[in-house]
């Protein structure tokens, strides 16, 4: 094959010349090892995104800050005044913050890439003559797509087969109309883009219909990849949290530069002459000379005070805590789009659920099938396509499908009404195995018609396929039309041999069937449906729905010839009605306890299907999900309710049956006006609105489209209910180590300003330096807070209720917290202070202070692993993280005080047994202040819990 295919006009070739041309297969696609080669020749199949800076420049990014930008200005003042090793010191911290600084970034940047492309779209593709999903990006030139209502075009195609297929190319063209496309179209070389009807382009959407087509360009060298340079890909936004705390930063930041103001000036007012300023033999130079040392002091007091004040790690740590939360939430199957539905899961109160495959096996198999006057068992498991059908109203006597032509007919029907594929996947027990590519409940319909022998790709060379009519949610019904072109007495069909024309088959819905139909099949021919037919049709689809069976309608009509316009109006009337068939996909064992413990964490669960009310109900009683009281209603009864009405009944529902995708987001707005922050679930392309109108909307990985996973902020690797309490779960977890650590943090940042600001006011020297307050912000406080979002949560993290949606991080609960431990740590290294001045100096004084506050911040951490348990009940040594953290600052802080070419830098001196007898219990008293302060809260929580019992 040509690598370069820039200048052939695809749209221009027949689809032979195509196929012949990029040397592969309508019917099997490329092999494996052909697509891999290629993939290694041509490259991904991705759009090429704009490079990141370079290393240099994200430095240079990092030091754009007021506080960074203070330091500057400090070292600078430092090095003029001849302290070089100072200067030195501070502009090698700052560099050294602004490295760690990229680094975190670089990280948390790589974890959410990889989470984008996890999150890529899937195609489906045929390779070896097998259909495969694969992800989007390993397509290459040759591979053979199939396409539906709902899939985003992975690449440039030129199609060779179309049915009723419609393709939205706004994104391309600007043209808001969907696009009717036709495979056997060739066209002249220079047509516009959006005339090009038997092609398909990247980036746009199918809405209609369905088409198989091979590609002819990946990558940039698609349509979409020529304007490339004007279209991101991906734009990481900042979440609500991540402003909120940008807000705080500058806060704390607005507030230090007016301490910082007032301080310096109280200390110019108090310790220098500004009446020299004035004076006859003074000025400015003279004023400057005179008190130029006490003037740089009170400048570094200052710096020092901004420093103290403003938490610079706390954006990064945050951005990687979400990431890390976000890769711990990929091992519970739920892949996270979008950041702020992190901290929205923690305030989840209701959980919307589909029920087929959510909350259930999605392994449908049909058990029932009734036909004029009888009810029919299917035996077997699974898609193993073995098992016999019989009459328990005979003494379960055997059914011959081929010698009844009623149960025939319904298995022929629903093979050929369909689009799954029943394939070999391999063998077990020296017996093949099968597997199952489409819809499950077409999947269900294949296996049953197999194990009577009849197998659709057999009976699609007898009828085959000419025409269809997909099915939507309106009509809730698929119709598909097929030649009679050989007819056999035992192919199942209720057609005589040698029968010409054509014949529709339809299944859906069984009541919304049989309003199209006027006759029903019976063993001497269709007969004229009567109203006790319509009764026991009616009778027998609740017999089965009683029996939580998902029940299916199937239909046919004879036509002598094509309509002109193959439109459900113009088929799907005057049907024959053959029968019913009842499949069940049973509950997932694991969802029953879920849904326990969702409950007792203040979260509810709804069902929202499109099965019927008895169906749903015998799922929902099965599971656990219906209440003692829980009320269950039906899209029709929404229709007649008022948003008022329905506002009114939501908090007793349980379960909503027979819903359209219109309904969900009626019901998430109900909810919502109810103050509930809901996640609901879909993977439909129609489910895309309430998807987005939900807080959380949540896309099934396996049977999602494409339109739904882009819409959706979370996406379920597994399609199963328990991975989105696992996501909540999580998602608290990743919430409340936020929360630690900004009470970390902010706890000790706020106790630095306090220490310095007091020690200020009272004339004291500074009991902490420039350079010491940056050592203990970088590692003291920077390891612990780390380690703090490793986490695993509190043990009843799923028993405490929903935290509310518009509660600050910074609540009031921990504006207390914070002001005791900002008491208690002031206290402790002020005393500290205080009692090194007395005895020993100014400089044995800051090493006390500095020592005292590093090792009262290592057990601080260790205490606010758990913003309500004590340290005993979590266990010291759980969080390893937490021990390689403190362990490290501990060594730092030791190595700072007793390592000699490190004493001048930091002012420290080393300190003696007897003065580490006294720091070490000063160090400890914050913590414990800390634990006490918890055990207050635990009782307080106590006796509310008591008042409100």
């Amino acid at each position: 094959m040509e690598p370069d295919n820039k200048a052939i006009s695809w749209h221009s070739q027949p689809v032979e010349s195509v196929v012949s041309h990029l040397e592969t297969r309508l019917d099997s696609g490329l092999t494996a090892s052909e697509a891999g080669a290629r993939l290694l020749r041509d490259g991904p199949n991705d759009l090429r995104e704009h490079p990141r800076p370079p290393f240099w420049k994200l430095v240079l990014e990092q030091l754009n800050s007021f506080v960074v930008l203070l330091l500057i200005a400090a070292s600078v003042i430092s090095a003029l005044l001849g302290d070089w090793v100072e200067a030195g010191l501070i502009m090698t911290i700052v560099v050294l913050n602004s490295i760690l600084g990229v680094v975190q970034e670089s990280r948390a940047e790589q974890a959410l890439a990889a989470l984008k492309k996890m999150a890529a779209p899937e195609a489906d593709v045929l390779r070896d003559g097998h259909r495969l999903k694969t992800p989007a990006r390993e397509l290459v030139k040759g591979d053979v797509v199939l396409l539906e209502a709902g899939n985003y075009v992975p690449a440039d195609l030129r199609l060779a087969e179309t049915v009723n297929l419609k393709i939205d190319e706004a994104s391309l063209t600007g043209e808001s109309v969907a696009v009717d496309k036709h495979a056997s179209m060739t066209l002249v070389g220079d047509i516009p883009l959006g005339d090009r009807r038997n092609s398909a382009y990247m980036s746009s959407l199918v809405t209609y219909g369905r088409g198989k087509g091979v590609v002819v360009s990946t990558g940039m060298q698609t349509q979409i990849g020529l304007i490339a340079d004007m279209i991101q890909s991906f734009e990481q936004e900042q979440t609500p949290l991540q402003r909120k705390l940008e807000e705080l930063a500058k806060t704390l930041s607005t507030a230090a530069l007016v301490i910082c103001l007032g301080v310096f000036l109280v200390s110019v007012i108090r310790d220098t002459d500004l009446g020299l300023l004035l004076a006859a033999d003074g000025g400015i130079m003279v004023y400057l000379r005179t008190f130029q040392s006490k003037l740089v002091e009170v400048f570094l007091i200052a710096v020092s005070l901004a420093i103290a004040a403003v938490p610079e790690g706390l954006p990064a740590i945050v951005t990687i805590s979400l990431a890390l939360g976000m890769r711990e939430m990929i091992r519970r199957h739920a892949l996270i789009r979008k950041l702020s539905a992190v901290e929205t899961l923690g305030s989840a109160t209701v959980i919307c659920s589909d029920k087929t495959g959510t909350l259930t096996q999605n392994e449908m198999t049909v058990v029932r099938l009734w036909v004029h006057h009888a009810e029919v068992t299917v035996e077997g498991q699974g898609y193993q396509p073995e098992g016999i059908f019989r009459r328990p109203d005979y003494d379960n006597r055997q059914v011959e499908v081929r010698d009844d032509v009623e149960v025939a007919g319904l298995l022929w029907a629903g093979a050929l009404v369909n689009d799954a594929e029943l394939e070999e996947s391999g063998r077990s027990d020296d017996k093949v195995t099968y597997r199952m590519v489409g819809d499950p409940t077409e999947g269900a319909l294949l296996v049953a018609a197999a194990k009577a022998d009849l197998w659709r790709h057999q009976l699609e060379q007898s009828y085959p396929r000419v025409a269809e009519v997909p099915f939507d949610a309106d009509r809730k019904r698929m119709s598909t039309v097929h030649r009679l072109q050989v007819v056999t007495e035992d192919d199942g069909s209720p057609f005589q041999p040698g029968a010409t024309g054509y014949v529709v088959c339809v299944k859906g819905a069984p009541d919304l069937l049989l309003q199209q139909s006027t006759h029903l099949l019976h063993r001497k021919g269709p007969l004229r449906l009567e109203e006790h037919d319509y009764h026991e049709i009616e009778a027998g689809n609740s017999r089965l729905a009683a029996q939580a069976l998902r029940v299916l309608g199937v239909a046919y009509r004879y036509l002598p010839e094509l309509p002109d316009a193959i439109t459900a109006d113009a088929l799907e009337h005057d049907l024959v009605f053959i029968g019913l068939v009842g499949m069940i996909d049973p509950p997932r064992p694991e969802v029953a306890p879920a849904v326990v413990k969702a409950r007792a964490a203040g979260i509810r669960t709804v069902m929202i299907t499109g099965d019927y009310s008895l169906t749903a109900q015998a799922i929902a009683q099965t599971i656990g999900l219906l209440r003692s009281d829980g009320q269950i209603h039906t899209g029709a009864e929404l229709d007649t309710m008022t948003d008022e009405q329905l506002r009114r009944v939501i908090e007793h529902t349980d379960v909503f049956a027979r819903v359209s995708p219109q309904h969900k987001v009626r019901i998430v707005e109900a909810f919502k006006a109810c103050d509930h922050v809901v996640a609901m679930t879909g993977d439909g392309v129609n489910d895309a609105p309430a998807l987005k109108r939900a807080n959380i909307g949540v896309a099934m990985g396996i049977t999602g489209t494409d339109v739904s996973k882009e819409t959706a902020d979370m996406v379920l690797t597994d399609d199963n209910y328990v991975s989105i309490v696992g996501a909540v779960e999580q998602g608290r977890i990743i919430y409340g180590n936020i929360r630690k650590f900004v009470f970390y943090l902010l706890s000790c940042n706020v106790a630095e300003v306090a220490i310095i600001f007091i020690a200020a006011l009272a004339g004291w020297p500074p009991p902490l330096t420039a350079i010491q307050l940056l050592w203990l912000n970088l590692l003291t406080d920077g390891a612990p807070a780390l380690a703090l979002g490793m986490e695993k949560g509190d043990p009843d993290v799923m028993q405490q209720p929903p935290r509310p949606a518009r509660e600050p991080i910074v609540n009031r609960v921990m504006l207390v917290r914070i002001a005791i431990m900002t008491v208690a740590l002031t206290t402790v290294v002020l005393t500290a202070f205080w009692i090194g001045l007395q005895e020993h100096g100014k400089d044995l004084a800051e090493t006390m202070a500095f020592a005292t506050l590093a090792l009262a911040e290592l057990p601080i951490a260790y205490t606010t692993r758990s913003e309500r348990y004590p340290l005993a009940r979590l266990g010291l040594f759980t969080n390893k993280w937490m021990q390689a953290a403190v362990a490290v600052s501990a060594l730092l802080t030791v190595a700072v005080i007793f390592v000699p070419f490190l004493n001048g830098p930091f002012n420290t001196v080393p300190l003696t047994l007897a003065q580490w007898e006294l720091v070490i219990p000063l160090a400890l008293i914050p913590a414990l202040v800390a634990e006490a302060s918890k055990f207050v809260l635990r009782v307080g929580d106590r006796r509310r819990q008591h008042a409100s019992a």
